[in-house]
């Protein structure tokens, strides 16, 4: 059994044939699948998040209104860059729309991929420290939001107040319960994930990983998760963590799926990303029988507990309705994910 959810990257054109043509679009459409995806029995409801591309960029107004739309969903993030995010203010957005989906806030961060822009950060005015990469800048910002979700008192109050205050020290609100156990890092290494571990992170991994060993997306992907499990488990973490896998999969069963996405077989790729060697995991798509029997070959889902189903979000959400539950029907019961 596996918690199955679906990853929008959010994005929008104006562009001849695209069903979402403006920001507009993208937000409201974004609200629309995820009821949808509600009614259909699917877990989750994710979102990438990028900034200076015609993409989702600041999750929170969409989580809570999506949050205020549902009501057994899980919706989150796959990722947020924290390097350019400020925790303090994080964790204020983060608290509100936890508190309005009543507690089903799943966030996804990680130290952010290529960008549109050079140093794009540096336009939100974050810079990292003397010795630092702007990786390390990422994850201090991640150590220090969860610091705060510990909700313990750090600001010294003001002796004259224009409002009561509670005694000691006062911390930032909300903090909602149990939103500490729902954040995962996106791992692109075996040591980042290992790292995520050793904080109580859940983990999520997509469909790039640094290539560490030459060996196939699924089976690097799947010894990452074993590392990461390990590292858990050493950390002497009292609950069992969550681990996420992405894949584009397309069950084809009609002429227009055909179309979309009969292309033929995939494969892994290569590439290369700020000098290091990437390596991209392939996607799925075949007529049902055949693509389950693909399927079980991936050793990374087996391991997993969520799959994140990554979807055409320009293709409009009647089609995207039908390619999850194209999905549902006739792939999870064989492969016993329902």
């Amino acid at each position: 059994m596996k918690s199955i959810g679906f990853l929008s990257f959010g994005h929008w054109s104006p562009t001849q044939g695209s069903a979402v043509k403006s920001a507009s679009d993208v937000l409201l459409q974004s609200i629309d699948l995820t009821v949808a995806a509600e009614e259909l029995g699917l877990n989750g409801a994710y979102f990438r998040v990028h900034h200076f591309a015609r993409q989702l960029a600041s999750p929170f107004p969409l989580l809570a209104a999506v949050g205020a739309r549902t009501k057994s969903i899980e919706i989150g993030t796959g990722v947020i860059d924290m390097r350019y995010e400020n925790p303090f203010y994080m964790l204020e957005d983060a608290g509100s729309a936890d508190l309005i989906s009543g507690g089903r806030l799943q966030l996804g961060l990680s130290r952010g991929s290529p960008e549109q822009v050079i140093d794009g950060w540096r336009h939100f005015g974050y810079a990292p420290e003397p010795g630092e990469t702007h990786a390390d800048m990422a994850r201090r910002h991640a150590e220090v939001f969860l610091d705060l979700l510990e909700g313990k008192g750090f600001a010294q109050p003001n002796p004259q107040p224009m409002f009561p205050n509670p005694p000691g020290l006062l911390r930032l609100e909300p903090v909602p319960d149990g939103l500490r156990e729902r954040i995962w890092w996106g791992a692109a290494s075996n040591a980042t994930a290992r790292w995520a571990a050793t904080l109580g992170m859940n983990l999520q991994s997509s469909t790039l990983k640094i290539d560490e060993t030459g060996e196939p997306f699924h089976v690097q992907q799947a010894n990452q998760i074993r590392a990461y499990r390990d590292a858990w488990k050493d950390a002497g973490h009292a609950r069992s963590p969550r681990v996420s896998v992405s894949r584009s999969i397309f069950a084809l069963t009609n002429d227009q799926d055909r179309y979309y996405f009969g292309r033929g077989k995939e494969s892994d790729q290569i590439g290369i990303i700020e000098e290091t060697r990437a390596i991209f995991g392939r996607g799925y798509a075949d007529e049902p029988d055949r693509l389950i029997e693909a399927l079980k070959g991936d050793e990374a889902i087996a391991e997993a507990d969520t799959l994140l189903l990554t979807v055409p979000n320009m293709l409009g959400v009647d089609y995207n309705v039908h390619v999850i539950e194209s999905i549902l029907k006739h792939v999870a019961p064989a492969l016993s994910w329902r």
